[in-house]
């Protein structure tokens, strides 16, 4: 064949590519517009990110190309408040887990039958309720994060959430200054952190599917990763080299995740 034909059919595949990777959107049940990337064909994998970010943070990841290489449907939101999705400023709009409402919707909307399940950070808090709400998910990573997300009064979130409404102190600075650089929406992400979505022990306890705890081995921040592991009936730990901000953007994680994904 020519090489005039190969280079067809290269560039209908770059094309096709750049169309699945082109970001679409639905409205939520409160009319909040919910922006996603959808990629790839095959199983589905969602992929959650953390808080002061967006889907945009997955992009040049080892784990979202791994997941496409592997012949995965890669499906990553920007959770409201955040990226190209609606920034609401009343309480009301992140009360009541609407974060897990818009994802549970989302999955209905491309009417996704089962799939599996990444959060990394804020996003592992965000799945683990959706865990107990959608029992569509076939398997479950948390990266990124230890017990403390489940007590409704920790300390840790309190502090964030009082700082992005002004009060900030020497821990958190840093955080609010980036938030400012990237001329992200402070009122929503004080929202964000007050009315975040609080999974109890005992929820995690039922939770039967197969769990992975992944975190590096630098990051302590948000509790003991060991101790959230073992509170799930399949939990399983692993540790790789890395801080909080870096580990999920590492190989050593994306082949730990693909690996238990399989």
């Amino acid at each position: 064949m020519s090489t005039r034909y190969f280079l067809l059919c290269f560039l209908l595949i770059i094309f096709s590519q750049a169309i699945n990777s082109q970001s679409n959107k639905f409205k939520s049940f409160d009319g909040v517009q919910i922006v996603y990337t959808d990629e790839g064909n095959g199983e589905v994998v969602l992929l959650l990110h953390g808080f002061i970010n967006s889907r945009k943070s997955w992009e040049k990841t080892a784990l979202r190309k791994d997941l496409l290489e592997a012949g995965y449907r890669v499906i990553i939101p920007d959770l409201r408040g955040n990226g190209d999705s609606d920034k609401p400023q009343s309480e009301e709009a992140y009360q009541n887990n609407a974060e897990v409402k818009d994802l549970v919707l989302l999955m209905n909307h491309l009417n996704i039958d089962r799939y599996k399940a990444v959060g990394y950070s804020r996003g592992s808090i965000v799945l683990a309720k959706l865990l107990t709400e959608d029992n569509r998910i076939e398997k479950a990573v948390l990266g990124g994060m230890g017990i403390d997300f489940t007590n409704p009064n920790w300390d840790r979130r309190m502090m964030f959430s009082r700082a992005f409404n002004g009060n900030v102190n020497d821990i958190t600075k840093g955080a609010v200054d980036y938030a400012k650089s990237i001329n992200a929406d402070l009122r929503s992400l004080h929202l964000q952190q007050k009315y975040q979505p609080v999974t109890s022990i005992g929820e995690l306890n039922k939770i039967e599917i197969d769990v992975l705890v992944i975190c590096g081995d630098e990051d302590i921040e948000n509790g003991d990763a060991k101790d959230l592991s073992h509170n799930f009936e399949n939990g399983e730990l692993i540790k790789v080299v890395g801080d909080h901000n870096g580990t999920f953007k590492t190989q050593a994680f994306s082949n730990s995740v693909v690996q238990f994904l399989e």
